[in-house]
Parts: structure tokens; sequence; C-alpha cells
């Protein structure tokens, strides 16, 4: 009954929606080059289908504000495509923005009640370069509250602002945090394409529970201008997508040298001028991938699945073995207490450049504990206190922290067993399937394999790889500083090898 009138909302839909059911960015540009669309009815089909999915129908609930001039973008667009200009592969494409990126003229809330009235002067670096290659930035979607460092207790997907937000493919399972928000909407097919952030996670853990691509990219390539911080150390945005060929696409409209990133000139001579060029269906033939069985055996099916995505990486033509990470996942204790110590000190800075009325993370504090009933109904914010307990980034204890965790996990975890076994990339399951939403106990999360690549700085890319009882298992790669384009071309070699991907269907619950 539930999903029969779903589809009877989406049969009513108005005829310029039809079509977006998995529509990727090369064809909605064919549509609109041959003149059967424009921007402004992409934009409003859009529009019309976030009504109908996320604020009726299931109630997604994973977009927190809409671009109020994002039909006016479209329009400015559409008049340049008939004036003979058009900017590159985004000119017209709506995309939807995580609500801890600075987009005019819309809030900037980190998900919280504190910040609702947050409104950047500006635009986030990544966002001028979205503009600048014709995206149409058609809103924010909801996130897990200060991006899931407030409360060991957080419930993935829950801001104060924007509230519970929900797993397309089974409702009542989380969609997995940070940028839980961007995973549901892109699954749904509320946007062509998303931008998410990560620290540890939260590109790959949504983007593997909701069936889609997602990059983080090597810290740096992506400014973090604009972006409500925790680490200045392994914070990064990248793309959030339903294919490796959009992810390619968003990725080089965002990827950029911004001088005035602590990791941005580093980046310099490593942005290629378009990674959509390798794109290459063979792109696995001849590589040598280690598998890091360290990251399973928490759970039948995603051992299956990486079983059989093993098979899949052997029969494209590439060289699989097994490899063993020396300390693996022994960086977490120091990962913490860098992240303690670089949340204060980076999210003091945004609010001050920001103009918050809240000008440091002691003022939030405060103001949490005086609006804790609507801030605080079923999480703390022991991460806060925590966080607000640290000194200076010049304390022995933080430079001593810091260096450990990206030396075990960079220099002698994932670099020294590249180099060892003379590998192109590592793979390892992404994330366990999605568990129920849990608002007394908070997340309950099994297993991943992500963490090594998010301490060490380095880039990762997850692919949808199967399922597990209809919920979404990704397979992620693993490789070099910069080394994007090689795994953009192993992930869209797997992606078509193995076509993966099966769109949400909204189901309430799994039946026992």
């Amino acid at each position: 009954m539930f999903r029969a009138a779903i589809l009877a909302l989406l049969l009513a839909a108005p005829a310029a929606a039809s079509g977006l059911e998995e529509a990727t960015v090369a064809q909605l540009q064919e549509r609109m080059r041959s003149g059967e669309l424009d921007s402004q009815a992409l934009t409003r089909a859009y529009l019309d289908r976030i009504a109908m999915l996320d604020d009726a129908g299931p109630a997604l609930n994973s977009v927190i504000e809409l671009n109020p001039e994002a039909l006016a973008e479209a329009a400015a667009l559409d008049a340049e495509r008939a004036a003979g200009k058009v900017r590159g592969p985004l000119h017209g494409i709506p995309v939807l923005l995580k609500d801890n990126i600075d987009a005019t003229p819309m809030a900037t809330s980190a998900g919280s009640l504190a910040l609702a009235g947050n409104h950047p002067a500006d635009d986030a670096f990544l966002v001028r370069r979205l503009r600048d290659a014709g995206a149409v930035i058609l809103g924010k979607t909801n996130l897990s509250e200060w991006a899931n460092f407030r409360s060991t207790r957080s419930t993935s997907g829950w801001s104060s602002r924007g509230g519970q937000t929900r797993n397309p493919y089974v409702l009542d399972r989380n969609p997995c945090g940070s940028s839980s928000g961007t995973g549901t909407a892109i699954a749904a097919n509320l946007a062509a394409v998303g931008v998410g952030t990560e620290t540890d996670g939260s590109i790959i853990c949504p983007s593997a529970v909701a069936g889609l691509v997602g990059i983080k990219p090597t810290v740096g390539l992506v400014s973090r201008d604009g972006i409500v911080p925790i680490s200045i150390t392994q914070d990064t945005a990248g793309p959030m997508t339903r294919t490796v060929a959009d992810a390619a696409v968003l990725l080089g409209a965002m990827a950029g040298v911004d001088a005035d990133d602590p990791a941005g000139p580093a980046a310099e001579g490593h942005v290629p001028a378009d990674y959509t060029a390798f794109l290459d269906a063979d792109g696995l033939r001849g590589k040598r991938i280690g598998v890091l069985r360290q990251a399973m055996g928490y759970h039948p099916g995603v051992d299956a699945m990486t079983e059989a995505s093993i098979e899949a990486l052997k029969a494209a033509g590439a060289e699989v073995i097994d490899v063993e990470v020396a300390g693996y996942d022994k960086w977490n204790a120091d990962e913490y207490q860098v992240l303690l110590y670089e949340f204060k000190d980076g999210l003091n800075a945004y609010l001050a450049q920001s103009g918050s009325e809240h000008a440091s993370l002691k003022a939030l504090i405060a103001w949490n504990k005086a609006h804790a009933d609507t801030a605080m109904p079923i999480f703390g914010q022991e991460i806060f206190e925590q966080a607000q307990a640290k000194g200076p980034l010049t304390e022995k204890a933080y430079l001593e922290a810091r260096d450990k965790a990206r030396r075990m996990a960079g220099a002698e975890g994932l670099l020294a067993t590249l180099d060892a076994q003379e590998l192109d990339a590592l793979v390892a399951p992404s994330m366990s399937p999605a568990w129920i939403t849990d608002q007394v106990l908070g997340d309950h999360f099994v297993g991943a394999g992500y963490g090594m690549a998010a301490v060490a700085g380095t880039p990762s890319i997850t692919v949808p790889a199967g399922e597990s009882h209809g919920l979404p298992l990704g397979l992620t790669f693993m490789g070099r500083a910069y080394s994007e384009p090689a795994l953009i071309a192993m992930a869209y070699a797997f992606e078509q090898a193995t076509h993966a991907r099966k769109p949400p269907q909204y189901i309430p619950t799994l039946e026992p």
C-alpha cells in the first residue's frame, strides 16, 4: 500500500520531471543540448520531487533549506546557453550541498539551532568554483549535527535544526553520518549530484548505505574555505553521486588550488583538467590490488559481498592479493585527541570569521545548555566539553598525537603496504548494512574499512558493490595522495563490471 501510494505520486508528477530517475549528468546535458529540457524546467522538476518525496510521501527529510534564488540562477544559465555559452558539463545542473558549507543566501548551520541565523557574507571557495562551472545551487542538505562531533551517543542523520533524515531504501534504517542528507537526497534523485564533507567516514559511510559513489579526495585537493570545520588535518569536501562518471565531473569542478588553505599549495600540479578522461572500462586490467581483510569479519553479508567483489576485480583483469597493515586501527586514540584540539581551534576561527552571534565553542556550549530542551533532546555535548578543555595547537600533546596518528595510518600503514607489495590500491568493505535508527542508544556501528585513508589524508572512493537484505553495500578503493585519477579508473571499471546500484524502494521496514 505504501509503495503504491509513492508510485501514484510519481506518476502524477509534472511532465518536466519525467526521466529524472537515475538520470546522469551526461544524459541531462544531452536533453538540454537537444532543447528537450532546460535548466529552469530541470530545477522545477527537482523541487517538485523534493516536495513529493522529502516533505511528503516517505518524508525522507534530507533537505534542510532550499535556495530561494535557484530558479533565477537556472534562468540566467539558460540565457547563457541560448546565447551560445556553455560553461562545461555542469552548466544548468542542480546540485545539493551539505549544510556545513557556506552558500549565499542560505544559512550555514551545521544542523544546529544555534546557527540557524548564520548567513555567510560570501560563498565557500568550492561553491564559487561550482557556480563558475555553471551549477545551480538547489539547496542545503541535513546532516548529523556538528558533523557527528557533539556527543558519543549521537544519532546519525539527526540535527536540532533539521530533525531525523531517513534511509530511502528502508525508512527506519539509518542514513549514516554525517553527510546523511546528501546521501539520502542523491539516492532518491532529489538532485543530479551532491556534495558531502568528511573527517573520518562522513562521505564514504552515507554513500555506501545509500548505494552511491562517494569520493573522499586527498586533503587539500578541494578547499576547506567556508566549511564549518572539525579537523584541519583530515577535513575535506567531496562528491556524492549515483555514478562514477558523475563523481568525476563534480570533482573536476570542485578541485582547485586554494593558496589560503594550509594543505592547498601542495595540490599544485595534481589537479587534472578533466577527471572524466580517466573513465576507463578496462581500468583494472594489469592492476595489483590489495585486500584489507583486517576490515572484514564483522558481518557475513559484508564478507560475501567482498568475496564477490574480489572475483569481479579478477575477472576485470586485476591481480588481487591479501595484505596486512601493521598497527591497523592503532591510531584511533591519537586521532581522537587531534580532532578535539583542532575542532576547538578551527571552530573558534570559523565563528569569528563568519560574524556569528556565538563567538566561540565556549559560547555554543552555554547556548546549548540554556536551550537543552530543543538543542539536546536526545543526546548531550560531551565532545564539545572535551574539546573546550583542550589547549592551543602548540601543545606538545597535540603535536605528538597528530604526528603519530598520521604516521601510523599513512607512512607506516597505507603507504607502507602499497609500496611493500607494489600495489595500485587497497580495497576494503566500505561499511556494514544500515542499522535501525535508535534515538535511545545512538548509532550501532559494526565495522567499516574507510578509516585508514581518512587519517592518512589520502583519497578513497566507495562504489556500490552489492546488498544485504535489500540494504546497499559498498567497496572502498584507497590509494596514495593525489591518486584520484587512478582510483577513478579502477572504480569505473569495477562499476561497469558489476552494475550493483539499485534505486531505493522506500520500504517502511524489513520484515523479520
